[in-house]
């Protein structure tokens, strides 16, 4: 089965406008005039990104936040969505439609449109058109690091990691765990502010490791984490402890839609962020543990297949 790095390679052949960014970006930056609309397009399928016991309110708000962290990644102000929708079962339905008006709610986003299929099938599969405007210009995409950079993360990682084995594991208590993985925070106002200073900046859905390699590849040059610098939250070291182990699992699962990007060295950061490693010449990804090196892990993140 073709790989979705493979294919996306593919696609690379004949997406030539300058607004495709060579496929090496979170969305597609256009032109008009004075103004920059940013487009980007998410799905997510059953037994894929969700179980088929899922909340649909929470799907909803999952397909929607992963769309908008896209835009956060930009420095974007959406604008509105565009919503395609298989129909299925009339209160999954309702439901996920209740989930989307609360969520679209909470972020200020309008419902613009879309498209609805019947499912001929027994799983589902969704897909969401975020629009933005950028506030800065340029746009800060993957590519722009330099070398001295320092590489930082928004919030902390592993804990929709955390979230998706208790719930997996049958419990039913919802957390903030659970929350992390169920309902994602989309960094909109951290970008924005972020936006007119960072070299490169994006956000991380498949995982610390694969999505830094990602900058590395689109800046041409290397980056070295550091795992012990890794920020953890309370909640996940209670859960998984503190060990390079689940470092190294916190920072290739995904899931997080954290904002990852560089900046140099003497930047004043005028949000919360940690600092988690630097940008190398050469190229791909360098891991470390405080003085020692460590071995890249035979899978880095989350890739379709």
């Amino acid at each position: 089965m073709t790989t979705e790095s493979a294919f996306i390679n593919i696609l690379r052949g004949f997406a030539k406008d300058p607004a495709a960014r060579g496929l090496l970006d979170d969305a597609a930056v256009v032109e008009i005039g004075d103004s920059c609309l940013i487009i980007t397009h998410d799905m997510m399928a059953e037994d894929v990104h969700f179980k088929s016991n899922a909340n649909p309110a929470d799907v909803a708000w999952k397909l929607v936040a992963s769309n908008l962290s896209d835009l956060a990644a930009k420095g974007a102000s959406p604008i509105g969505v565009l919503l395609g929708f298989m129909l299925g079962d009339d209160d999954w339905d309702r439901a996920f439609a209740a989930g989307l008006e609360k969520v679209l709610g909470h972020y200020g986003v309008a419902l613009l449109g879309g498209d609805t299929v019947s499912n001929r099938g027994d799983k589902r599969a969704l897909g969401l058109t975020a629009l933005g405007i950028a506030a800065n210009r340029p746009v800060p995409s993957r590519a722009g690091a330099q070398v001295g950079d320092i590489l930082y993360v928004t919030g902390t990682l592993g804990d929709a990691l955390a979230g998706f084995e208790l719930i997996d594991a049958g419990f039913d208590e919802v957390g903030p765990l659970a929350d992390a993985f169920n309902r994602p925070q989309a960094r909109l106002a951290e970008g924005q502010k972020l936006a007119p200073f960072v070299h490169a900046m994006m956000d991380i859905s498949d995982g610390l490791l694969i999505d830094a390699e990602r900058m590395a590849t689109a800046s041409r040059l290397g980056i070295e984490i550091d795992l012990a610098c890794i920020p953890l939250s309370p909640a996940y070291v209670s859960y998984r402890t503190d060990s390079l182990e689940s470092r190294m699992q916190a920072a290739s699962w995904g899931d997080d839609y954290e904002l990852l990007f560089c900046a140099p060295a003497d930047a004043r950061l005028n949000v919360d962020a940690t600092a988690v490693g630097r940008v190398i010449a050469g190229g791909g990804l360098t891991l470390r543990n405080g003085d020692e090196l460590v071995k890249l892990p035979p899978t880095l993140g989350y890739q379709h297949h």
